[in-house]
């Protein structure tokens, strides 16, 4: 499983080198990774609601407790040391880029980094959890049947390292 994972790893970034130079995959990685190293994008849960939404559902003060920030897109793994690319629904543009060109690169680089053969949906049984590891792992809730489905949901985050890169 673990080398499925970092092959898989390998081949998203292989992606991303595309994008970013225009090479043809597995042309120097690093050279690639440096290009994304030190862009910051700009993460806005005000942003990701009202796109999932189609409405604004956080009042003024929800926004007020939590303003966007920017975060490395490479950070490293603080227990792995490893380079993952740490974005999501919440990043919104690029820190001092045009709004519109950050954010049609970061629409690219998503669509890039989670290719289909890489997505693994869960199918839920009763009594059963996940958990993951957001430093390194894209995910995304789902829709489902409230009326036929039960689901009790519990978020645990532990405070502790800031993302860097």
């Amino acid at each position: 499983e673990g080398r499925a994972q970092k092959d898989a790893l390998e081949k998203s970034i292989r992606l991303v080198e595309v994008v970013l130079e225009g090479m043809e995959p597995g042309v120097a990685r690093d050279a690639s990774i440096t290009k994304l190293d030190g862009l910051k994008a700009i993460h806005n849960l005000d942003f990701s609601r009202t796109r999932r939404h189609g409405e604004d559902p956080m009042t003024p003060e929800q926004r007020a407790e939590v303003p966007p920030i920017a975060h490395p897109i490479i950070r490293i793994h603080p227990e792995t040391k490893l380079k993952t690319i740490f974005l999501g629904d919440h990043a919104e543009t690029i820190e001092g880029w045009d709004y519109h060109a950050g954010r049609n690169f970061l629409e690219e680089l998503s669509s890039l980094i989670t290719p289909q053969e890489f997505i693994y949906k869960h199918h839920w049984k009763p009594k059963q959890i996940a958990i993951w590891d957001n430093r390194c792992l894209l995910h995304r809730a789902t829709a489902y049947d409230t009326k036929k489905e039960k689901r009790v949901m519990r978020r645990c985050t532990i405070n502790g390292d800031q993302p860097y890169g």
